[in-house]
């Protein structure tokens, strides 16, 4: 199990770079290193957690609202 400061290390990364390409590519990116099990422990939480989701081709995306004006206008938007 992935520790709190693990945790939001990976959460940070994320949220900062937005788009990775695989799972690789962001446990290459983390600025400490992390076995690649407690990664895929990592994602999965946040995965579940809505704040990112995973792609069909591995792709990571970070899809968190953060943010007052942000969630206002996500509760507003018409659902396509």
């Amino acid at each position: 199990m992935p520790r709190l400061d693990t945790l939001e290390m990976i959460e940070d990364t994320i949220r900062k770079g937005q788009y990775f390409e695989s799972k690789t590519k962001l446990w290459k990116s983390l600025p400490r290193g992390v076995q690649y099990g407690t990664l895929g422990v990592a994602l999965s939480y946040l995965e579940r957690s809505n704040k990112i989701a995973q792609n069909r081709d591995g792709s990571i995306v970070w899809i968190f609202v953060e943010g007052k004006r942000a969630r206002k206008s996500l509760e507003e938007s018409t659902e396509l």
